[in-house]
């Protein structure tokens, strides 16, 4: 028991330098998953969101909810296709993605971080006209691609230690509520914010070469040159240009993780060793400072 407790003591005095390099930084978190429907991750989700409060971080949760939409849209018997991955959302899919995404997935999230002390605001994009979108494709409907994010409202949340938790929804020059995907969202508000980390929690380890080996350390000129060889392909694609959009709107690194992994985001942000890949313009060797 002793060897436990000079193991934590030493493990919380390493994290010293990670901790005040984090201190007031944003870090917008997207979170979705197998660990949303895991009432045990979810709530290990949830202290380490309150956690990174607790110590100066001023986390952004933005969350998906697609299996949860596809059970009700089932329920209700409404048919939902989709055209290239991408959800077509008529009318009546977008009554029940919003019902769905702001209603029981965003409280959900919001109770599990207060049920472990912290304090959340559960929110969507079209609340204090955070997000306006434009139509992403004509065949896919309320479909929606941000064009413009206003960041008031949350930094009026942080100011307060609240913790954002946002469903990815946005509103229309027009007052038309869109379904945004969850990914995009997230790298949009992140670029807005100008944050210094954007995680992107997954069911997978992270970006992989051509060997199946996570690459722990990436350029966007790398990540282009892994999607031109097919090395990048897949669900992963649509992340890593998310990361790339992140990059370029001002984001300081994107991080793609396993959100499955216990503590991922805490690995990520307060160990030496990090977790996930990490895209950056630059690639030095990871520091308290890097």
């Amino acid at each position: 028991m002793t060897q436990d407790w000079f193991a934590t003591a030493r493990t919380l005095s390493e994290a010293l330098p990670y901790l005040q390099r984090y201190a007031g930084a944003i870090v917008v978190i997207k979170f979705g998953g197998h660990a949303m429907g895991d009432a045990e991750e979810m709530a290990s989700f949830a202290r380490d969101v309150v956690l990174m409060r607790q110590v100066g971080v001023n986390p952004v949760i933005v969350h998906g909810g697609g299996p949860m939409i596809n059970d009700m849209l089932g329920k209700l018997n409404i048919q939902s296709d989709f055209v290239r991955g991408k959800r077509v959302t008529d009318a009546a899919t977008m009554e029940v993605v919003e019902m769905v995404l702001s209603g029981a997935v965003n409280k959900r999230i919001v109770q599990a971080i207060q049920d472990e002390g912290g304090r959340a605001v559960g929110l969507s994009g079209k609340d204090g006209g955070m997000v306006t979108c434009e139509a992403d494709d004509p065949e896919l409907g309320l479909v929606g691609r941000p064009v413009e994010v206003n960041t008031d409202l949350l930094h009026h949340l942080f100011t307060g230690g609240f913790i954002p938790v946002i469903a990815p929804l946005g509103m229309g020059r027009q007052g038309e509520t869109f379904n945004i995907n969850g990914d995009t969202a997230a790298g949009a508000i992140a670029g807005a914010l100008k944050a210094d980390r954007l995680l992107l929690l997954t069911d997978v380890s992270g970006v992989k070469d051509a060997q199946g080996e996570v690459v722990t350390q990436l350029t966007p000129a790398h990540v282009r040159e892994l999607t031109e060889a097919g090395v990048i392909a897949g669900g992963m694609i649509p992340k890593t240009e998310t990361a790339l959009a992140a990059i370029t709107g001002g984001v300081r690194a994107v991080v793609i993780l396993d959100g499955r992994a216990p503590n991922a985001c805490l690995l990520e942000l307060f160990t030496e060793h990090g977790a996930g890949s990490i895209i950056r313009d630059s690639a030095p060797q990871i520091t308290p400072q890097g």
